[in-house]
């Protein structure tokens, strides 16, 4: 007996539609390494299609009113509330994440975001209006940029959408957005959801591959380009942008450091760290995956460290006791395969290392001690359940080796002291610097990197201002 595919569409000007020339993409469920659904494959016409729509709807969305913004959010933010278990079957069958977790951890947090930002667009700030020059006034004017090409990650599909579409639509903005080719189901589903609340045009989804993003960055209508992704992803991108100068906001790649001082509590330190190391598979930029521990305690804080990672369950996702899913694909299965695979004589693994189960892409939580600041594993990011261990000997070791990488989006610090915390939240070149905790974020407060991380913010009122224009009027005061 054949199980028919589900067949995802895309969503453009208000109506689903398969591509136009009707090219398709298996659809893999990673927790059972089994094809479910079929996605459209989009050309360059579908990219069209998209970008008119979203260019004739751009003038009537960006005039209307803040408030008028902020109520069709609101109405999304309560449809996400009621479809959350619609969201969270899409979301666990596009990533083989557990139901429970993504009903918690993803779904409630992604209706606050929407929610923040709703508020936003009510709360545009600028300079004082004024006369600078004797006999004229000035203003400054927010302005929304126009249309947004955008390309979401596989490692959270639908909350980085949410990412995404929230901050462009509460600031006047009208969006094309593609998902990864690996996960469209969730972001199809929020197409459909938005669709009945938004006015056409103002929200369209393409599916498609790496050529329909580049398809979409390339083409001359949107002003802004935004992608959270690889790092030659969003090198890729920037070069396309510059070609006519569109603005581009990149979310890029993540090797957290974790600096754990001597003072620290171990047993909270590692319950935490193997939380936010593990979580999603460790698919997650900011994933607290790298650790350097002071040499006084590196023994104990090891074998603690390994000794949660045996602990931690990786399964099916109705499994209520597993803490991940499998990782995304199969060729993710493959680089973080490798990365063990290849890790130099002087490396050891504390635990886990292997695949787990004959079925789908899961990999068991593990640790790997005894690494040097070049090796391959701590330099590059591996975007799986793995941990590294380094010891260090003093603060300012602590800070070069933490410092040492080409990513700068995200960090920890651990210790009572204080004045030494401070010190290390200064000194750690990161978007973000976490004190005694890990990967805990906030509608209110920005998040991005610096270096090969990329530049922007998502989230907060920076990230909302990064979908905004400033225009400075002047007018003369006589007459």
């Amino acid at each position: 007996m054949t199980t028919e595919l589900r067949r995802l569409r895309n969503y453009i000007n208000g109506e689903f539609r398969d591509a136009a020339d009707g090219r398709t993409i298996d659809v893999i469920n990673p927790a059972t390494g089994e094809v479910y659904a079929t996605s459209p494959l989009s050309g360059q016409a579908d990219v069209d299609a998209a970008m008119d729509a979203a260019a004739a709807a751009f003038p009537a969305w960006r005039d209307t009113t803040p408030a008028e913004r902020q109520k069709v959010l609101l109405k999304i933010a309560d449809a996400f509330e009621e479809r959350a278990e619609d969201l969270v079957a899409a979301e666990s069958e596009n990533t083989g994440k557990p139901l429970g977790l993504t009903r918690t951890e993803e779904v409630p947090p992604m209706v606050d975001q929407i929610r923040f930002f709703a508020g936003a667009a009510r709360m545009l700030e600028g300079r004082s209006a004024g006369e600078y020059m004797a006999g004229f006034t000035s203003i400054v004017r927010r302005e929304p940029v126009g249309v947004c090409a955008q390309v979401a990650p596989w490692n959270y599909p639908m909350m980085m959408a949410v990412w995404k579409f929230a901050p462009a639509l509460a600031a006047g903005n009208t969006v094309v957005i593609k998902p990864s080719d690996t996960t469209p189901a969730s972001t199809v589903l929020i197409a459909e959801i938005i669709g009945a609340i938004a006015p056409k045009g103002v929200f369209n989804v393409i599916c498609g591959d790496r050529e329909t993003g580049r398809a979409m960055v390339e083409h001359p209508t949107p002003a802004m380009a935004s992608i959270t992704g690889s790092v030659r992803a969003g090198m890729q991108v920037a070069e396309s942008a510059a070609k006519d100068v569109k603005r581009v906001h990149l979310e890029l790649g993540g090797k957290a450091p974790v600096v754990v001082f001597e003072d620290t509590d171990i047993a909270k330190a590692v319950e935490e760290i193997s939380v936010a190391g593990y979580f999603n598979a460790g698919q997650d930029c900011t994933a607290a995956t790298r650790v350097l521990v002071h040499e006084s305690i590196h023994d104990e804080f090891v074998t603690a460290l390994a000794k949660a990672a045996s602990d931690t369950k990786t399964g099916a996702p109705d499994d209520e006791d597993v803490l991940y899913g499998p990782l995304n694909n199969a060729n993710q299965l493959k680089q973080v395969s490798g990365f063990i695979d290849r890790l130099p004589a002087h490396a050891k693994v504390e635990a886990g290392g292997h695949q787990v189960g004959e079925k789908g892409y899961f990999y068991a939580a593990t640790v790997v001690s005894g690494l040097k600041q070049d090796d391959e594993i701590i330099q590059n990011e591996v975007f799986g359940p793995v941990i590294t261990v380094q010891s260090f000997n003093e603060e300012s070791q602590a800070v070069e080796w933490a410092n040492g990488v080409e990513f700068a989006l995200a960090s920890s610090v651990w210790t009572k002291n204080h004045a030494r915390a401070m010190r290390m939240s200064k000194a750690l070149d990161f978007g973000c610097v976490w004190i005694n905790t890990h990967i805990v974020l906030v509608a209110e407060m920005p998040h991005g990197g610096f270096k090969k991380s990329g530049y922007g913010k998502d989230l907060s009122s920076y990230g909302f201002d990064d979908y905004t224009r400033i225009k400075h009027v002047m007018t003369s005061l006589d007459g």
